[in-house]
């Protein structure tokens, strides 16, 4: 048949002739391959402070986030599972501005292992992909399968709701509620009408009973810091503020800024925060 559909069998690189380092360059070279989107490469065997050379560092430069990419031949292992968290924990304090995603790569995930990195994916940001070399009609095909995405907590249903106050955050998510009674002292010098809210997703700083800064969790000790600016003026002036400032953001098709921030970050960038701020309240405060 002229649209016949052939099988393929599933070989090893190694027993290809190929190594790891073969690999981590077909990565680097071409990052779409992983299928994580349209990234860029960064950096390759990258130093770490703690020993050991990080595989591959990339970055989606739409999302200013990084993904840190460990690469294993065969079956993924209990050490490459800790060396993958350690490197990503490593890059993430460097850079703690930014959003960063731990990413795995193997030919294999045991399924023991395989569990142990879905539960991880509940609090750390862990990706797991399967690089597959296949042999069909006598080519070999490199295929990528994303096996293990970031867990995203679910939209809240209106029909399951759950009751939460300031009780549930700092039970849940202390820090969360630490970073926002941080913002207030800094904004309450110029709105006094202003307060802390919760929902099941995040922690709001609302102005005169209006969401005007949400935060949402992130790894301890970081929040998510969101807010909306649909005026093309201020949102071009809080741009050059962060570039300025070298501060880390992202800004959105939704028109929010997001900023990763926690109480030692808050301290050391009030200036910053205190002039977006004036810039987005300039004048009477709108619903966004």
């Amino acid at each position: 048949m002229e649209n016949e559909i052939k099988i393929g069998k599933k070989i090893f690189i190694r027993s290809a002739g190929k190594d790891e380092y073969w690999l981590q360059d077909i990565i680097y070279d071409n990052p779409k391959v992983l299928g994580l989107g349209n990234l860029v490469p960064v950096n390759k065997e990258k130093k770490q402070s703690s020993g050991g050379r990080l595989d591959i560092l990339l970055k989606d430069p739409e999302q200013n986030s990084m993904y840190e990419v460990e690469v294993m031949l065969g079956e993924t292992d209990p050490s490459h599972i800790i060396r993958s968290i350690e490197y990503w924990d490593n890059e993430k304090r460097k850079y703690p501005q930014r959003q960063h995603f731990c990413v795995l790569v193997a030919e294999s995930f045991d399924r023991r292992y395989f569990n142990v990195i879905q539960l991880m994916s509940l609090n750390i940001p862990m990706i797991a992909v399967q690089a597959d070399l296949l042999e069909v009609g006598g080519e070999k095909i490199l295929n990528f399968t994303k096996i293990i995405d970031i867990y995203l907590e679910p939209e809240e249903n209106e029909e399951d709701v759950k009751v939460v106050n300031e009780a549930t955050w700092t039970n849940d998510a202390p820090w969360v509620h630490t970073n926002a009674k941080e913002l207030i002292e800094i904004y309450k010098e110029q709105d006094s009408k202003i307060n802390i809210g919760f929902t099941q997703s995040y922690v709001s700083i609302n102005i005169d009973g209006k969401n005007a800064y949400w935060l949402h969790k992130r790894m301890k000790p970081t929040s998510t810091l969101s807010f909306s600016v649909k005026d093309e003026e201020k949102t071009e002036a809080i741009k050059k503020l962060l570039e300025e400032a070298g501060f880390s953001y992202t800004y959105n098709r939704y028109k929010e800024f997001m900023l990763n921030i926690d109480v030692k970050i808050i301290k050391s960038n009030t200036p910053l925060l205190k002039e977006i701020h004036q810039i987005r309240f300039k004048k009477i405060i709108e619903e966004e």
